[in-house]
C-alpha cells in the first residue's frame, strides 16, 4: 500500500441525509481503512437520487483509486445505485441466474415465496464479480476497470459487515492496496481531553517515520489512532513499542488497546476478581443497565438493574429511607450511596453503581443546577460517592453521565483490584 492511493466512500440513504439514522457505515469502514494503512480521503453521503449518484459518483470515480458504496443495491423503486452506476461506466447491465439461484435458496430457507420485485437484484454490471451475501438478498458488487477499483456493498450493517470483512478486504489484499499485516493501533483512553491527550503523547509520537496520528473523541472518551501507510517503514511490532510507550505515559486514563468498551473491561475485571455488580438509575434511565447487557456473556457478572426515577421506587425497590430523601434530596450524595448499596443488597451482588442527577432541560436550583449528577459507589471495601458538573443538554448529560460512571468504576476496580483480593483471601471467601 502506497500513500498515493487515493479511497472515497459514499453512502447513500435519504434517511441519512434527514437524520432519521445515523451513518455508521462511515464509522465501521473508517475504521476498517485505517486498521489497514488508508486513510480515507471523502465521504459523501448523497440520496437515492440518479442524478445525484452520477454526479457524485463520477467526480469520486475520477479523483480516485477505490471507491466504495453502501446502500442502494435492494429490490425496491428507490434503489438504483446499480443501474446509475453502471450508466456511468458505460457498463451493460446482465441477468445473473447465479444470483437468483442464491435469493431463491435464501426465501426457500425462510419457508417464504419471493417477491417478483427481488428479481431486480439478480441485474449486474457486465464485468461486474458478485459478492455473496449469506445474511441477506443483495449481492455486493467488486468491478475493476480503467485501472481502479469499485467496491458496492448493501446497505444493512449485518449484511455489509461480513461481506467487506470475509470478501472484500481478501481482494483488495491480493491487489496490493491492502497490506497483509494490521498497520493500526487504537488506544482508547477515559476521563482526560484531546488536547489533554495530545500533550501527553505528542513528544513520544513527534518525528516517527511513516507514522499516521489520528484523535477521536466521543462522550467522555477520546481514541488515540496510530497506523502506518506503509509495513516497510514502520512494522507492526515497531507501532506496538510506540503504543506501549503512550500507555505507560497516560497511566490511569489509558483504558485498553483496541476497541473495548469501559463495560466490556470491567465486565473482564471484575471475572478476574470473581465478583458480581448490580446497577442502579435515575436520570440516566437505564443507559448504564445497556452498556453491560450489550456483552456476551455477562450474566457470569452482572446481577440486574434498577431504574428508580420516582422517590418512591427509590424507596420501594431500593430499600432508600424517606428520611434520606426528604433531608438530603434525590440528588445528593447520601443517596447516590443508598442506591448503590441498596442494588447489592436486592441484586446480591458484590459491587453495586449508581446515578443520580438533573440531567434537563428542568429540575435543578441554585445550589444544584441543571447537570449535577451524583454517582454512588458499594465495594466489599466501603462506600463512594463523586459529584459530576455537566454543562450539556438532556441527551448529551445522559450520556456523559453514564460515561463518567463506568470510567469511575473501571479506575476504582484497577486502584483496589489488588487489595480486594487480600482482602477476600483473608476473609477465607477465595
Amino acid at each position: 500500500m502506497t500513500e498515493t492511493v487515493r479511497v472515497e466512500t459514499i453512502t447513500l440513504g435519504d434517511e441519512l441525509l434527514l437524520g432519521i439514522r445515523e451513518n455508521a457505515h462511515l464509522t465501521y469502514l473508517g475504521t476498517q481503512l485505517a486498521h489497514h494503512g488508508i486513510e480515507p480521503a471523502a465521504n459523501l453521503v448523497i440520496r437515492d437520487h440518479p442524478d445525484d449518484i452520477k454526479l457524485f459518483f463520477l467526480d469520486s470515480w475520477k479523483r480516485s483509486d477505490l471507491v466504495i458504496t453502501t446502500g442502494g443495491l435492494g429490490p425496491t423503486s428507490d434503489d438504483l445505485t446499480r443501474e446509475t452506476i453502471a450508466e456511468v461506466l458505460g457498463e451493460k447491465m446482465i441477468y445473473d441466474t447465479d444470483i437468483e439461484d442464491a435469493i431463491r435458496d435464501r426465501f426457500r430457507q425462510l419457508e417464504r415465496p419471493v417477491p417478483e420485485s427481488n428479481n431486480r437484484q439478480c441485474y449486474r454490471p457486465e464485468s461486474a464479480e458478485v459478492l455473496s451475501n449469506p445474511y441477506g438478498t443483495a449481492p455486493g458488487l467488486y468491478i475493476k476497470k480503467d485501472g481502479k477499483i469499485l467496491v458496492m456493498l448493501p446497505g444493512p450493517a449485518r449484511e455489509m459487515h461480513p461481506m467487506f470483512t470475509d470478501q472484500v478486504i481478501p481482494r483488495l489484499q491480493q491487489e496490493g492496496i491492502f497490506p497483509e499485516i494490521d498497520c493500526y493501533l487504537q488506544l482508547r483512553t477515559a476521563g482526560i481531553g484531546e488536547s489533554a491527550l495530545a500533550e501527553k503523547v505528542e513528544p513520544i509520537l513527534a518525528g516517527i517515520d511513516g507514522l499516521v496520528v489520528g484523535y477521536c473523541a466521543h462522550a467522555g472518551m477520546v481514541d488515540l489512532r496510530l497506523s502506518s501507510h506503509d509495513a516497510n517503514t514502520l512494522s507492526e511490532e515497531k507501532l506496538n513499542e510506540i503504543g506501549e510507550v503512550c500507555r505507560k505515559e497516560l497511566g490511569e486514563d489509558f483504558v485498553c488497546f483496541g476497541d473495548r468498551t469501559l463495560a466490556g473491561v470491567i465486565f473482564g475485571d471484575l471475572r478476574a476478581l470473581d465478583k458480581t455488580l448490580a446497577v442502579a438509575e435515575s436520570c440516566t434511565g437505564g443507559l448504564l443497565s445497556s452498556q453491560f447487557t450489550e456483552i456476551p456473556g455477562i450474566s457470569k457478572v452482572f446481577h440486574g438493574g434498577a431504574v428508580c426515577y420516582h422517590n418512591d421506587a427509590k424507596v420501594q425497590v431500593l430499600d432508600v429511607p424517606e428520611s434520606m430523601l426528604d433531608q438530603h434530596g434525590a440528588v445528593s450524595e447520601e443517596v447516590a450511596i443508598a442506591m448503590a448499596t441498596g442494588a447489592c443488597e436486592k441484586y446480591g451482588a458484590d459491587y453495586g453503581l449508581s446515578v443520580t442527577g438533573f440531567a434537563g432541560p428542568a429540575g435543578g436550583s441554585q445550589i444544584l443546577p441543571i447537570g449535577t449528577i451524583y454517582l454512588g459507589y458499594a465495594s466489599p471495601l466501603g462506600v463512594w460517592a463523586k459529584k459530576l458538573n455537566l454543562r450539556g443538554d438532556r441527551l448529551s448529560n445522559r450520556r456523559r453521565a453514564t460515561t463518567a460512571a463506568l470510567d469511575w468504576m473501571r479506575r476504582k476496580l484497577r486502584k483496589y483490584k489488588l487489595e480486594e483480593v487480600f482482602a477476600a483471601a483473608d476473609s477465607g471467601t477465595i
